[in-house]
């Protein structure tokens, strides 16, 4: 049988490393293709390491029909979901993965008010929806004129860390990578040659510098990323610093200061001890 290959929807999942990809062939060579591939109609979802496998050896395999996608955004959050589930994925691309999940749920949580907007406009004036509890069908109708908007909204750094069994920090350390760090640097973090920590680090650098450094190895990127600390931490000690010397060189106090400030809050002692009679006095007689 043969499948259709899209090869962007093959490259949406960062591909096997050599060693994974040699241990799934002597799997399948052994026992045979136990897994069922994912297609959309003749095209292939979830399988093209399998399925190469195969192809290459004159395999037999098994496939199973995708029936709820209804376009590749669809496509896209299966995958998304079935490779956020899966152990053998990275922190960084698990984190990679729920950011595209909420940059997909956006878009369509912005086609679907515009979808309703543009509905209520259009609607003839006396004609809003007098119903309570019940969902207006110019917005139904509208709602189901778009592509279906997940539940969740993945709106905020916690919510991406819960979907990507992340912590916040992470999130947002791959935030910076995928923003900031230049190709050489995210594919360092790929091959676990750099910790997301350092390469975030890393990333605050120009880019040709990025670039410099990641020719040298992933050595000179911790060195870099070691750097880049250091320089922080300077500032915030030499601010340390002169608070304490402003500090120290505050004049002290004199003694006369002293018993001034001591007669003063005596004073304040004595004018809170009379209130505090006097409402006493007052408590008893209104008994």
């Amino acid at each position: 049988m043969e499948l259709k290959i899209d090869e962007g929807l093959k490259a949406y999942i960062d591909p096997l490393t050599p060693d994974e990809h040699e241990s799934l062939e002597r799997s399948i060579l052994a026992e045979g293709c136990r897994d069922s591939l994912v297609v959309w109609g003749d095209l292939l979802i979830d399988g093209h390491n399998r399925y190469g496998i195969c192809q290459k050896h004159g395999l037999p395999f098994n496939t199973v029909q995708a029936t709820q996608f209804k376009n590749m955004d669809d496509v896209h959050l299966w995958m998304i979901d079935q490779h956020l589930g899966r152990r053998s994925v990275s922190d960084f691309q698990r984190g990679v993965l729920a950011l595209r999940k909420r940059e997909i749920i956006a878009e369509r949580r912005a086609a679907a008010a515009a979808a309703v907007n543009a509905a209520k406009a259009a609607q003839p004036a006396g004609e809003e929806a007098p119903w309570e509890g019940e969902t207006d069908p110019v917005v139904a109708q509208a709602l189901a004129s778009v592509a279906k908007v997940p539940d969740e909204a993945l709106d905020t750094r916690e919510a991406l860390a819960r979907a990507a069994r992340l912590s916040a920090g992470q999130v947002k350390m791959i935030e910076t990578i995928q923003e900031k760090a230049a190709p050489a640097v995210v594919a360092a973090v790929k091959s676990g040659e750099l910790s997301l920590n350092a390469a975030a680090v890393v990333a605050t650098l120009p880019e040709e510098e990025q670039q410099a450094v990641a020719a040298e190895g992933a050595d000179a990127l911790k060195q870099a990323a070691k750097r880049v600390r250091d320089a922080k931490k300077k500032p915030k000690a030499a601010k340390e610093a002169e608070a304490g010397d402003e500090q120290a060189a505050a004049p002290a106090a004199s003694a006369e200061e002293l018993q001034a400030r001591v007669t003063e809050l005596e004073a304040e002692n004595e004018r809170l001890r009379q209130q505090v009679k006097a409402l006493q006095e007052l408590l008893a007689e209104q008994v």
